[in-house]
């Protein structure tokens, strides 16, 4: 059950993150919603209130980490404590690694990696504090294939899939980890692909994307169990999919 507990969500303005709060708070999940884009925070928190469901937001960079401390600080002010963290935020400018786009691998790396870093770092210290949290990071598919174009998309995936186990075997019996690895979604990631040839390939791979809805069930079903019960990993893809 996930009622009343305290869950972050970051990348909470679109897509994924957008569905999953939705979707908790309709199960009586209290939330603290955190994205860069305020109008969109506060409209979905409107949205939420008007169905009965209780929820924040804080406008917050995933790649500064003071904002993610803030972020926290502000929860546990608020609601006394932070049960569930999920770490949604991402980007995916996917391109061959030849045509050399390093600004948006840095990009990849701050928000995929560093992001998801800087929320646990906050985060983990209040749940041993507590003696227990669950944390729950979105990887892909692509962190566990490689594929043309994806190099860099795809190492970031994979060392999300490293810190969430790291954090599995290092829970001491306190702190639950899930992964949670879609497929194609039908959300804004392949907007921001700058290469043409790859933008079009990633296009036609998305014809088949399932809704964010589907994603946020699969979170729900992970957060929603008892505390002797760990969904380590959950891989979630469009039945054609083949990748």
């Amino acid at each position: 059950m996930i009622d009343s507990k305290v869950i972050i969500i970051t990348g909470a303005s679109s897509g994924i993150g957008e569905a999953t709060a939705k979707l908790l708070a309709s199960q009586g999940a209290i939330l603290m919603l955190a994205a860069r884009r305020e109008d969109r925070l506060k409209k979905i928190v409107q949205d939420i209130e008007s169905s009965g469901g209780k929820a924040s937001f804080q406008v917050t960079d995933v790649t500064n980490r003071q904002a993610l401390k803030d972020l926290v600080d502000a929860t546990i002010q608020k609601y006394d404590r932070l049960d569930i963290l999920i770490n949604n935020a991402g980007l995916m400018p996917l391109s061959p690694i030849d045509a050399l786009k390093v600004d948006e691998w840095d990009q990849m790396i701050d928000v995929n990696i560093k992001g998801v870093l800087y929320a646990i770092a906050a985060a983990l210290p209040v749940m041993r504090k507590q003696k227990k949290g669950h944390i729950v990071n979105l990887a892909s598919v692509a962190g566990i294939k490689v594929f043309p174009a994806g190099a860099v998309y795809c190492a970031t995936k994979f060392a999300v899939r490293a810190i969430s186990e790291g954090i599995r075997q290092e829970s001491n019996g306190e702190i639950r980890s899930t992964i949670i690895s879609p497929g194609a979604v039908d959300t804004e990631l392949i907007d921001h692909i700058s290469d043409k040839e790859t933008a079009e390939y990633a296009g036609k791979l998305y014809e088949g994307a399932i809704g964010s809805e589907a994603v946020a069930r699969a979170i729900l079903y992970a957060v929603e169990q008892p505390e002797d019960v760990d969904i380590n990993e959950v891989v979630i893809r469009p039945t054609q999919q083949e990748m």
